[in-house]
């Protein structure tokens, strides 16, 4: 599990167009790194879609914003095209990624328990180190928060 003070695994994830992405790649900038149940469900889709409305501000505020999800990378570029979605996507298939950062987690939906992935973002300072983290994330307003504290970062 990646704790405050932890460095960005040396992981790599698929993007929603297929091409390998280093999670180190983006040291040198902050990076927002979000986890998300599963694309095109309603949750989801306001996620990706807050953080799409804000990606100009992210980018400005000198930051990378990537979502993650157990999806297809064929699955994420079906989502993104079917709402326009701007914030970049991609696939953690295998579960290495979302096993590191603890965000595999159980869960019970009436009454049933499975395993799924948890809503979490990681917010990594642009050396590397996880500098902030929300878990059991609640869509309204997260993206905004989440811009605020890539803004102190200074």
């Amino acid at each position: 599990m990646v704790d405050i003070g932890d460095m960005l695994p040396d992981l790599s994830l698929v993007s929603a167009e297929g091409e390998p992405l280093g999670l180190r790649d983006f040291v040198g900038r902050p990076l927002v790194l979000y986890f998300y149940p599963k694309a095109d469900t309603t949750g989801c889709t306001r996620e990706a879609q807050d953080f799409s409305a804000l990606l100009p501000a992210f980018t400005a505020a000198g930051a990378a914003v990537l979502g993650v999800s157990r999806d297809t990378p064929a699955r994420l570029a079906k989502f993104a095209a079917k709402y326009g979605l701007a914030v970049p996507l991609a696939s953690d298939e295998a579960g290495a990624i979302s096993e590191a950062f603890g965000v595999w987690v159980e869960k019970q939906l009436y009454g049933k328990r499975y395993m799924g992935l948890e809503r979490a973002t990681f917010l990594f300072e642009a050396g590397g180190t996880l500098a902030r983290d929300w878990r059991k994330v609640r869509v309204a307003g997260h993206a905004e928060s989440v811009l605020e504290s890539v803004r102190a970062l200074g």
